[in-house]
């Protein structure tokens, strides 16, 4: 057990509700012990001062994205909110200096509408990588206090292999995607636009120069270069999820202590080690978890309409055939037959299957 698993109709919950949604939970008008960071930023984003204490905390508000970003425009929006915005931008801009990526793939939900579950593909708002980046921010605060005493767990990713990123050039002017020799790939993807088809193809095809991410326990030896994390573009760690992921509560652990000058916790200590291995094992089953339910939401949106024909997208391709993604309804899945890799081509769904998870289409 680690981490929370997330299923249309219900969670199974890494811990008991009465803390995850009650007693721990961030309630509005509740007061609630928490984990505080402060972080202190210069003009320009980068982070010169970090405190982490115990505090009492109490939600004064609760917001959601869409609503947020709707006041931003409007120009209602609180003066913290347009510090979120401000701290956003800045921490995006650093990101972009440092080689981090971020891969431009709308989400693939699974809504309950009127008529039953519902996919759709969506891309998240402004509001959201701007959110994502004060947990990155405190993402990488974490680790670099666990750095500087030698002791902690942090997220790993490393960096692609330079035939892997000369693979993904030839697929990219293959696809007519212009990728200047000088132009790195973490500066590219921030230019792809997925609504054009040979472009999410490329993006789906670049996703394999992120795969091999895990979590490594940090030693005397650890040095921040052989412990940066490609994505990032830095060192990291997990530490803003203790709720729903077992990693950050010992992360938040070693920087209370770390930040208040007194020694880690003998049972944080006595952790540590086993940590990678459950959380690599838990992330597993996480991912299988999740594609199984959409493999199964899939075939039931499609079981009524085998022999019927869809618009899609090639953004894979194999010896077989490869995949293919639909934008109605909102699925991805495998085709049989000769595919242009990255062109709009008409597909036949030839079966749907929910009882084994699978849907299959051939070229129309």
């Amino acid at each position: 057990r680690g981490q929370t698993l997330y299923a249309p109709d219900g969670n199974a919950r890494l811990y008991p509700p009465q803390l995850s949604e009650g007693a721990g939970s961030l309630l509005p008008g509740e007061t609630r012990p928490a984990v505080l960071w402060t972080m202190e930023l210069d003009e320009t984003g980068e982070g010169v001062e970090v405190d982490v204490c115990r505090a009492l905390v109490r939600s004064r508000e609760k917001l959601d994205y869409a609503g947020v970003q709707a006041s931003l425009e409007d120009g209602t929006a609180s003066e913290s909110l347009q510090l979120l915005r401000e701290v956003g931008l800045l921490r995006q801009e650093r990101e972009q200096r440092r080689g981090g990526i971020a891969l431009p793939i709308p989400e693939q939900e699974v809504d309950k509408g009127p008529n039953g579950y519902e996919l759709e593909f969506r891309a998240p708002l402004p509001v959201e990588g701007w959110n994502a980046q004060i947990s990155l921010l405190t993402g990488q605060a974490a680790a670099e206090l666990m750095l500087s005493s030698h002791v902690g767990v942090l997220r790993t990713l490393p960096e692609a292999e330079p035939r892997a990123v000369e693979r993904l050039r030839r697929t990219a002017k293959a696809l007519g995607v212009d990728w200047g020799p000088k132009l790195s790939y973490a500066d590219l993807v921030r230019t792809l636009d997925p609504d054009v088809p040979a472009q999410a193809a490329l993006l789906v095809e670049s996703t394999v120069l992120l795969r091999g991410s895990g979590y490594a326990v940090v030693t005397d030896e650890t040095l921040a270069a052989q412990a940066a994390h490609a994505g990032v573009g830095a060192p990291y760690a997990h530490t803003t999820a203790p709720l729903r992921r077992l990693v950050d509560r010992y992360v938040g652990e070693v920087c209370l202590s770390v930040s208040g000058g007194t020694a880690v916790p003998e049972w944080v200590r006595t952790a540590l080690p086993g940590l990678p291995e459950t959380m690599e094992r838990s992330t597993r089953k996480a991912q299988q978890y999740e594609a199984g339910i959409i493999s199964t939401i899939e075939a039931a949106v499609l079981e009524n309409r085998v022999g019927e024909t869809f618009e899609a997208v090639v953004v894979e391709v194999d010896r077989d055939g490869g995949t293919v993604q639909l934008t109605d309804p909102a699925v991805t899945a495998q085709c049989e037959g000769k595919l242009p890799l990255g062109e709009r081509v008409t597909v036949r769904l030839a079966s749907a299957d929910i009882a084994r998870r699978q849907v299959r289409f051939e070229l129309a």
